[in-house]
């Protein structure tokens, strides 16, 4: 049975983070690469029970990849391209504010993985 890129973007939406890091832990084992950067997973009791429900997403660097994270950010925010370059053009900046722990760890991750450099707050 082969899947469609379709089925497999399908699939990696639903997984949690843990899930995520476990998966590309296991694709580096397989092939015998290196992620371009390592996503670090808190699990979201202990994130809730150790500070605060809420914190706000903010971009420190962009890596390499400037143009992909400028489309990630749109997508993130809702905003328009040159809104999201804007953002990206001034950094450290603001990307999303007051968003439940669970929710920032996963568009953290989607930011790390795509070269930048984040921080919760």
């Amino acid at each position: 049975m082969s899947l469609s890129k379709d089925d497999i973007i399908k699939a990696l939406e639903e997984m949690k983070l843990s899930e995520l890091n476990e998966l590309v832990k296991l694709i580096e084992d397989h092939f015998g690469v290196v992620a371009a950067a390592a996503v670090a997973a808190v699990p979201a009791e202990a994130g809730a029970a150790a500070g605060p429900s809420e914190v706000n997403i903010v971009l420190t660097d962009t890596g390499p990849s400037k143009v992909a994270i400028i489309k990630l950010v749109k997508e993130i925010t809702g905003k328009e391209l040159m809104a999201a370059k804007a953002i990206v053009d001034k950094l450290p900046a603001v990307i999303k504010e007051k968003v439940k722990i669970e929710e920032a760890e996963e568009i953290k991750g989607q930011l790390v993985t795509a070269g930048a450099s984040v921080d919760l707050k």
